[in-house]
């Protein structure tokens, strides 16, 4: 390594012939199931001096640049081949302002821990529901969290950004200064065209209590129960967060039918909250139910934990739609009826679609977010799981709104995230700060490292 570049920084430049350089790059993903993609060097960067040192020597180096902040992308969206990854794990300070309910928040912060600092001050913030999941690509990506039916997308929360734009220059943004760039960072996802190295956010007082229920139900009650909790929501408080899972269950012979609705009680009381959910028609079938139990933020990170533990394989899609139930039954039949692990899952996310707003790119949404996660161990197994949980999703094609970031594998299932005005907008922004396109955008097919991509190019 040049002895040149290397005192460019306060923190670690590793080439790929350098001691830790593979270690760095299989830190930064998360899923079980890596990539080959190989990049010409890593940045461990210390701070958003680094950042901007980066930036300047891609240029001269002729690179690329992606950005890896928490590192939880299914498809590590920021290993790229031959590009500088800035790593930027490290950044992960918090400084709060109480009284005036704000945060700055660095990319490399978790979610979970940002939370546990500001329960200490009875406030909140709607983070991933994941505890590893980092608040760089999370906001970026639009982020739907905890309690986002009410407070929001958690990219509209934010309100400024300090940004280290392709020509290495830091800029700090927001509605006033820098319109477009605030635009961009709330919701452009893996595409921005900036390397965002802190986040101003609004934050928001702490709950009276959150309580959570759960019913279960048998094999044969699933589509009477998605159905039913499709066709309710309109009538459901935006402070019950529900959600069904198709998915095995202990003991169980065939996958059940599983509702969970989480109650984040504020100016609303658990009886207004919960009465949708405790008055469906089919409630005393359940195999097993649990009614309001008391929890917190901790509790819910540990119970998605437990079922989406670090180090396994995963192949996560997923579609927002607003078609009928039936409709949306009909074109998921193949998902719902195999689900090919005990621990794979599908994700009957109910949202109630947002609205959108004039200053986030955030767009593409439906009422539903439909989701399969294909979970496993063994890589012979790769090629079976991906066709699960992105091929299968072909059958939504007249009904396919697009789908979320958090999500997306366009390497292998290329879709939209967000609406056509607002993705023709991006690019244009996207000339605009970036002329030279050094930084890396969407992963495109023909970066696919997986089972599936090799499968599809022998067709």
């Amino acid at each position: 390594m040049s002895g040149a570049h290397t005192a460019m920084f306060r923190g670690r430049l590793l080439r790929r012939d350098d001691d830790g350089f593979e270690q760095a790059r299989l830190a930064a993903m998360w899923n079980g199931r890596t990539t080959t993609r190989m990049p010409a060097a890593i940045l461990l960067a210390a701070d958003e001096h680094d950042v901007s040192a980066g930036m300047r020597l891609a240029a001269r180096e002729g690179w690329r640049v992606s950005v890896r902040s928490g590192g939880h992308s299914w498809v590590a969206t920021g290993v790229r081949d031959d590009a500088l990854l800035i790593d930027l794990s490290a950044l992960d300070a918090i400084d709060l302002d109480v009284p005036n309910r704000r945060a700055r928040v660095q990319p490399g912060v978790e979610g979970s821990r940002l939370n546990r600092l500001l329960a200490a001050e009875r406030l909140v913030f709607p983070t991933g529901h994941c505890p590893s999941v980092g608040i760089g690509g999370f906001l970026l990506g639009g982020g739907y969290g905890w309690n986002s039916r009410k407070l929001g997308p958690a990219a509209l929360s934010v309100e400024a950004v300090d940004v280290v734009l392709s020509d290495g220059t830091l800029v700090h943004a927001d509605d006033e200064t820098h319109p477009e760039l605030m635009w961009a960072a709330r919701g452009a996802g893996p595409g921005f065209f900036g390397v965002v190295v802190r986040f101003h956010l609004r934050v928001y007082p702490a709950y009276d209590q959150v309580l959570r229920s759960v019913m279960v139900f048998p094999e044969e009650m699933r589509d009477e129960v998605l159905a039913w909790s499709y066709d309710v929501l309109p009538a459901t408080s935006r402070s019950l967060e529900i959600a069904g899972k198709v998915a095995h269950s202990p003991g169980r012979e065939r996958p059940t039918t599983t509702l969970v609705g989480v109650g984040f009680c504020a100016d609303e009381t658990a009886a207004e909250i919960f009465a949708p959910l405790e008055s469906a028609p089919f409630r005393k079938h359940a195999l097993r139910s649990v009614d309001r139990a008391p929890t917190d933020l901790a509790g819910l990170y540990a119970a998605s934990e437990e079922f989406m533990p670090q180090g396994r394989r995963y192949a996560v899609d997923g579609v927002w739609t607003s078609a009928s139930a039936a409709e949306i039954l009909a074109a998921g039949r193949e998902i719902l009826g195999t689900v090919p692990t005990p621990e794979s899952f599908l994700f009957w996310m109910l949202w109630g679609q947002y609205p959108t707003q004039e200053n986030a790119c955030w767009s593409t949404q439906g009422q539903l977010y439909f989701s399969p996660n294909s979970v496993w161990t063994a890589q012979e197994d790769d090629l079976r799981m991906e066709l699960w949980a992105h091929s299968a999703l072909d059958a939504f094609a007249a009904i396919d709104l697009g789908t979320q970031f958090s999500d997306a594998n366009p390497a292998d299932r290329p879709s939209r995230g967000m609406a056509a005005a607002q993705a023709a907008r991006l690019e244009q922004l996207r000339a605009t700060y970036d002329p030279d396109g050094r930084m890396m955008s969407y992963l495109t097919p023909a970066e696919s490292t997986t089972a599936l991509g090799r499968h599809r190019q022998t067709r």
